[in-house]
């Protein structure tokens, strides 16, 4: 069980620090205390607390079932989500997706956000068609690890090489 800062946790939620920090107050919050008494979350508590950041009817436990409407789609990569967020601006639009206690931010037009009437707190399937991947290293939030020390770069002594 990994046990994170409240700093993590908050990252890890999408809200503020000062947040968690009277969530833990209030008792919202179970945590564990470390010897010097700092308070650590677990993995399990902050998967409890994003689940209860969905709305009521995001809730239920359901298997994922293919939308009949999609069947003759060749996308695979389907991620089931609900809207957390749509921003009209223009031509374009911007819509957040939650899909657990991820983010999927999508730039589409605003026309195809009124003929789908996508609203806050719907249910949405984001299908992702690409040839392109990009993978980035993921750093630990938690400062408790130390900074990450890169190797050295050795010398090289270029009046040898000329």
């Amino acid at each position: 069980m990994a046990l994170l800062t409240m700093r993590a946790a908050a990252g890890r939620l999408g809200v503020a620090y000062s947040t968690v920090k009277r969530w833990v107050h209030t008792g919202r919050v179970r945590t564990t205390r470390t010897a010097g008494g700092h308070h650590r979350v677990s993995d399990a508590e902050i998967d409890r607390l994003l689940a209860r950041q969905q709305p009521e009817a995001k809730r239920r436990a359901s298997a994922p079932v293919d939308d009949e409407s999609l069947q003759g789609l060749s996308a695979r990569n389907r991620l089931r989500g609900f809207i957390d967020e749509v921003r009209i601006d223009g031509l374009l639009a911007q819509v957040r997706l939650r899909v657990g206690d991820q983010s999927l931010t999508a730039v589409i037009t605003a026309d195809a956000v009124r003929a789908l009437k996508l609203r806050r707190g719907d249910d949405a399937l984001a299908i992702i068609k690409s040839t392109e991947v990009m993978i980035a290293r993921s750093r630990s939030l938690d400062p408790a690890d130390g900074p990450r020390k890169r190797p050295r770069p050795r010398h090289i002594d270029r009046s040898i090489h000329r």
